[in-house]
């Protein structure tokens, strides 16, 4: 289904509409972040050029508002990639040009850091990712809560491969503290990454969704469904964390980004975007 027209029109569509609404809601939050960043350039220099930012899915949603904001305020264009934690930590490792990594995860980002690949001598944290629980407003779970997990009603259930992405692995733990992975694993649709997860429940092909609570409270699934939170402690923090690549072609953009990403007004944004700040 990733691959298909369907899935690729559909997911462009839900960037634009994403996008316009999450603008607006940065836009009351940035202007010291933006002073921070000019100040650094005045400092070292105007920056040019291009970042390239591999992103993990979760952020799909987010980053397209904050990329515009950030290109606005520097004139530095932002190339942005998105895919699994572990999909584009081994593109990277096989040479994939990128500047910034943002994953969804500390395990990855410490990989590259292991690896020699990192310009940080550790992963930085930039959010805390929540999971939730997400139904169309058609869908036989509703209405919606935890224990239509076990329902007749629900015949499919949307869950990220834990092998690749870090929600995955949030999911089958929230299943487990739940007691009820091993009633319901003959119902699990496993997606490659978050966004596709999302779109098995958008496309009725799974019931239910387990997903990050970006994509949940993003303007289109918010009019689309509705979504429960899992409890925080059935769960292992989501400590997203990003890493500077040390072949990076512009690493003190990457650097200046990555200041702004965790500067305390975008910092107090983020809640409005489905996640939590990284402290």
């Amino acid at each position: 289904m990733k691959s298909s027209c369907f899935s690729l029109a559909y997911r462009k569509a839900r960037l634009v509409w994403n996008q316009s609404v999450l603008t607006l809601a940065l836009a009351t939050v940035t202007l010291l972040p933006f002073c921070a960043v000019s100040a650094a350039q005045a400092a070292g220099g105007a920056s040019s050029g291009e970042l390239r930012i591999a992103a993990a899915a979760d952020l799909e949603p987010v980053l397209p508002a904050l990329q515009q904001e950030y290109e606005k305020a520097t004139g530095v264009r932002i190339i942005a990639s998105f895919g699994s934690s572990a999909t584009l930590t081994e593109q990277i490792l096989n040479g994939d040009p990128q500047d910034v990594f943002l994953s969804a995860d500390e395990v990855h980002p410490q990989r590259l850091v292991t690896a020699g690949f990192s310009d940080e001598p550790s992963p930085v944290p930039y959010a805390h990712g929540v999971l939730v629980l997400w139904a169309r407003h058609d869908s036989p779970a509703q209405p919606l809560a935890l224990d239509v997990l076990t329902s007749p009603r629900v015949k499919k259930i949307a869950i990220a491969n834990a092998l690749h992405a870090p929600y995955g692995v949030a999911a089958r733990q929230a299943l487990e503290s739940l007691h009820v992975y091993t009633q319901i694993a003959g119902k699990l649709a496993i997606a490659e990454n978050i966004g596709q997860t999302a779109e098995f429940a958008e496309s009725g092909n799974a019931q239910v969704a387990l997903i990050s609570l970006t994509i949940a409270n993003s303007a289109h699934d918010r009019a689309l469904g509705s979504f429960v939170r899992f409890p925080a402690g059935s769960y292992q923090p989501i400590r997203q964390c990003a890493v500077i690549l040390k072949s990076s072609r512009n690493p003190s953009e990457a650097h200046r980004f990555l200041q702004w990403l965790t500067s305390q007004k975008v910092q107090q944004s983020l809640p409005g975007f489905g996640l939590d700040p990284a402290s």
